[in-house]
């Protein structure tokens, strides 16, 4: 499967600190960080050719190999990241994403990273991704989406808090109510289809709603209240 060509946006310009991505030894730098966890993106070979395995288009593949399809959801990550990446608080800096598959497959996303708007083409894009470890933009040498080592906790800022969200939490807190002053904080989304949060990093874990919302609301609600908090508009 071919993979999506990488391009900057034309608004993007390189030079500035923010450019170069997140940089964890930046501890007292205001930003969000947001780890989407337990991602479904996993490739698989379809005669000549490598696909990333989903739901709908290998159904049967996953059934004689006892795996359940529901779960094999890779367009949450895409509508997540969608999300995260389009949002204002990314595009003014502050947002740093990272993705820890349910392989354990940790990838870091440059801010600059403009993700593929179809399924088709984000799919060849994270096929790229997994066989090369990195893709780089098309007009430099430029990583913008990198295979990284674990854990995620060696590329967060020193003494940042770590926040999880389950709809299982026991009390709904309002998110704006978490947003730091001026510190990097790290929240945890679950990107995958069935199941509750479980790892073994986090400080707390917090319900940000009375409803369960999907993984691409739940960034979006966080994005917002962040940019709100810290006057982006």
């Amino acid at each position: 499967m071919a993979a999506d060509p990488v391009r900057k946006r034309p608004h993007l310009e390189r030079g500035s600190a923010d450019d170069a991505g997140f940089d964890p030894r930046r501890a007292g730098k205001r930003r969000l960080v947001v780890i989407l966890e337990g991602a479904s993106l996993e490739s698989v070979k379809v005669g000549k050719t490598y696909e990333l395995l989903n739901c709908d288009k290998h159904k049967s593949l996953l059934l004689r190999n006892g795996r359940d399809p529901g779960g094999v959801r890779p367009d949450i990550a895409h509508q997540s990241l969608l999300m995260l990446m389009d949002s204002p608080l990314n595009r003014a800096g502050l947002l740093q994403v990272y993705i820890h598959t349910e392989k354990n497959v940790l990838i870091e996303v440059n801010p600059q990273t403009r993700i593929p708007r179809t399924f088709d083409r984000f799919c060849g894009l994270m096929v790229q991704l997994l066989h090369k470890f990195s893709v780089r933009a098309a007009d430099g040498p430029q990583k913008l989406l990198k295979v990284i080592k674990n854990p995620v906790t060696d590329h967060l800022p020193v003494g940042c808090a770590k926040i999880g969200t389950s709809f299982s939490a026991p009390q709904v807190t309002d998110m704006r109510d978490l947003v730091p002053t001026a510190d990097p904080i790290a929240i945890i989304v679950g990107a995958f289809a069935h199941g509750s949060l479980n790892v073994d990093y986090t400080e707390k874990t917090i319900s940000i709603s009375n409803y369960p919302l999907s993984a691409a609301l739940t960034c979006a609600k966080i994005t917002t209240a962040f940019e709100e908090m810290w006057g982006v508009v």
